[in-house]
């Protein structure tokens, strides 16, 4: 096959564009490669702690101790973060919008159920941990928060970066914190479906991780926190995945260190920076993550199964709702439907 390069002639906005995505997939896809910037921020503190900058360490450690709580109180969001232009750049590489179908209270706390994971949560993030959508004037009141695996907290200046953009614990403290919010105006995004589901992320597929998912449910019971299903059109479109069906060998090894260490490996490429083919940049592929309506929930310190089966069961026909009722605008044919499992 022959390489499509891209054209040496583009606008300086299309450069931009792949440039601000491009720092992002650096960012969030290149946790665990050399030099990703998790690393480089763990480098940097090694070589200051073991050099002449040894003062600024030991009181950056004296901080990180004092702080080590900070990502499960809801973080330190920075609002000049949020509105870097770095972020506008990224909603029009793709491009990104996001959807409000109703009005939501400030006076009340969300845990807002994000679906589908995809591979990287892009729609997640652009739309809660930046204002490239603008979300704080669509829900004026709200302050969204997006959770994320705690291990990446832990990484000395990686996680004042990864605060500021709103991201916060993944742990049951964490969302505990939001959701129990005196005052409400608490949004706590949660990608339900979790790395599990992001091994079926590719072009097409609308299976989603849910029918045994609930751990939400119950939290939001606990807390009397409103539930709002949230479907992201395209997000599943913006890489391709190495084959890896149930009962296959790359699928049993992906499961299986999945299960050790959190984190799902999938196998996924798109383009380049300079060509069409391959590479790590998702394709340029628009997304529409549509937020539904809100779902009340009863304040309930000690849920029963009974009631916890029956959120759930009104989460998935609202959920459902909400895809069915969207999906023709987005350009998915009547006969396509969700696949619960």
């Amino acid at each position: 096959m022959l390489v499509q390069f891209a054209p040496l002639r583009l606008p300086l906005r299309r450069r931009l564009q792949t440039a601000a995505v491009l720092q992002w997939v650096f960012s969030f896809l290149a946790l665990g490669l050399p030099l990703s910037p998790a690393q480089c921020c763990l480098v940097l503190f090694l070589v200051l702690l073991l050099g002449d900058g040894w003062v600024l360490a030991v009181l950056y450690a004296a901080w990180l101790y004092l702080d080590w709580e900070t990502p499960a109180r809801g973080g330190r969001r920075s609002n000049w973060v949020r509105n870097w232009s770095v972020w506008r750049y990224f909603r029009d590489y793709f491009p990104m919008t996001l959807v409000k179908t109703v009005d939501l209270d400030p006076s009340r706390n969300y845990l807002f159920g994000f679906h589908p994971h995809g591979v990287l949560v892009a729609g997640a993030f652009g739309n809660f941990c930046t204002e490239g959508t603008g979300f704080s004037a669509l829900f004026p009141g709200l302050t969204s928060h997006l959770l994320m695996l705690p291990f990446w907290f832990k990484v000395p200046f990686f996680r004042d970066y990864i605060m500021s953009g709103g991201l916060v614990s993944s742990d049951k403290s964490s969302a505990a914190y939001l959701l129990g919010h005196e005052g409400g105006g608490q949004v706590a995004v949660i990608a339900v479906g979790g790395p599990p589901e992001s091994l079926d992320a590719r072009p097409g597929a609308l299976t989603l991780q849910l029918r045994n998912r609930k751990g939400f449910i119950k939290m939001a019971l606990q807390h009397g926190a409103a539930l709002v299903p949230v479907f992201s059109f395209g997000e599943n479109e913006l890489f391709n995945q190495v084959s890896n069906p149930q009962g296959s060998f790359i699928r049993a090894a992906q499961e299986r260190l999945q299960k050790a260490i959190g984190l799902a490996l999938p196998l996924f490429h798109a383009r380049g920076v300079f060509q069409y083919n391959f590479g790590l940049l998702p394709f340029r592929r628009p997304i529409y993550t549509v937020v539904g309506a809100p779902i009340l929930v009863p304040k309930t310190p000690h849920p029963s199964s009974e009631a916890i089966d029956q959120l759930h069961k009104t989460y998935l026909e609202k959920l459902n709702q909400l895809f069915e009722e969207n999906k023709a605008a987005y350009g998915l044919p009547e006969d396509r439907h969700l696949e619960i499992v």
